[in-house]
This record gives structure tokens, C-alpha cells and sequence, in this order.
């Protein structure tokens, strides 16, 4: 803010001396310049003034535009509006400034989460990519166990049957004809 009154105090200043030296101002399109010619080297005037000049000199000058005070006043307006639109876009850049750092550890955060998301479920897969096999061994052994039971237990029987016709048991047909596929299917394997 010290800048910004340092500048409207040297602004309005060097204006002033503009305006006491006697030099006209004129505005263009946002530039102050001055006037080639406005500025004059005093001489000796040997001839004399009309007194119809003499009092021109001090009536006011009909009102051509824009007086310097005028002028001055204009330029520190639009100054100030445009130091305070300045101050307002520093903000807004500081605040995006802020917001991308924050973006950036995001980010950063982020990926690490990624990396060890990723190898979790890497080790994740590996582990039931291991379990199916066990799962498929497992399976087969129980199935495998299922045969084995039905054989012995089909062998268990046959013994049981022969038992019974050793002590002299009677076997109705259908257990004889049930002996006989048992030593049937006991015979091939």
C-alpha cells in the first residue's frame, strides 16, 4: 500500500509540475504526452501587445477537453481501480499456488496408496491362484478317497459273504448274484 500512495503522490507531482511549467497536456490513448512547440524559450518581445490580447490571456480558454487536474484525477482512479484489480488476481494466483501444491502431495500420496494397493492384490492373486490348486487336490484326493471307500467297502462285504457260506449260513439268490459281480469287479482290477 506504501508503494501505491508513492506512486499516486509522484503521479500527481510530476503533473503538477507539467501544469506550472506551462506545458500543455494532451490524451491519447492512455499516454500523456506533450505538445512539440508548447514549450517556449522566453524572448525579448520588442513589439507591443495589443490590449485585446493582454486581456485574452486572462480570461479562462474555452473548455477544448479535459483539464490537467481533470486529467490527473482520471488517471488516479483508474490507478486505483487497477491496483486493486492487481491485489485481487495475486490473490487468486497465490490461492491456485496453494491449491496446486496440495494437489502435487496429493498426488504424491496417491501413487504410494497405488504401489501398495498394487502389490497387495499381486500377493493377493498369488495366494488364490495357490488356494485353487490346494482347492483342486483337495477335491481330487476326496473323490479318489470315495472310490477307495466304496471298494473296501465292496471288498468288506464279499468277506462278509463268504464268512457267512463258510459257517453255513444260507445266502438268498440275490446275494449270491451280488457275490458274483463283487468277484467280478474284484477279478478284473
Amino acid at each position: 500500500m506504501q508503494t501505491n500512495q508513492k506512486i499516486m503522490l509522484s503521479l500527481i507531482s510530476s503533473l503538477l509540475i507539467f501544469l506550472l511549467s506551462g506545458c500543455t497536456l494532451t490524451k491519447g490513448p492512455g499516454k500523456l504526452s506533450v505538445q512539440p512547440g508548447s514549450i517556449k524559450q522566453p524572448q525579448q518581445n520588442t513589439t507591443p501587445l495589443p490590449s485585446g490580447s493582454v486581456a485574452r490571456r486572462f480570461q479562462e480558454p474555452t473548455a477544448q477537453g479535459p483539464t490537467a487536474v481533470e486529467s490527473a484525477i482520471e488517471l488516479s482512479k483508474e490507478y486505483a481501480k487497477l491496483s486493486e484489480e492487481a491485489a485481487v488476481l495475486r490473490r487468486e494466483n497465490q490461492d491456485l499456488i496453494t491449491r496446486n501444491r496440495q494437489y502435487n502431495d496429493q498426488n504424491t500420496a496417491l501413487k504410494a496408496q497405488l504401489q501398495q494397493t498394487q502389490k497387495e492384490l499381486t500377493e493377493a492373486n498369488d495366494l488364490m491362484i495357490e488356494m485353487r490348486v490346494e482347492l483342486n487336490n483337495w477335491r481330487a484326493d476326496i473323490l479318489g478317497f470315495r472310490d477307495e471307500m466304496r471298494e473296501a467297502d465292496t471288498t468288506q462285504l464279499q468277506a462278509l459273504l463268504r464268512i457267512l457260506k463258510i459257517l453255513g449260513g444260507e445266502t438268498k439268490e440275490e446275494s449270491a448274484r451280488n457275490e458274483n459281480e463283487g468277484s467280478d469287479a474284484v477279478s478284473p482290477g
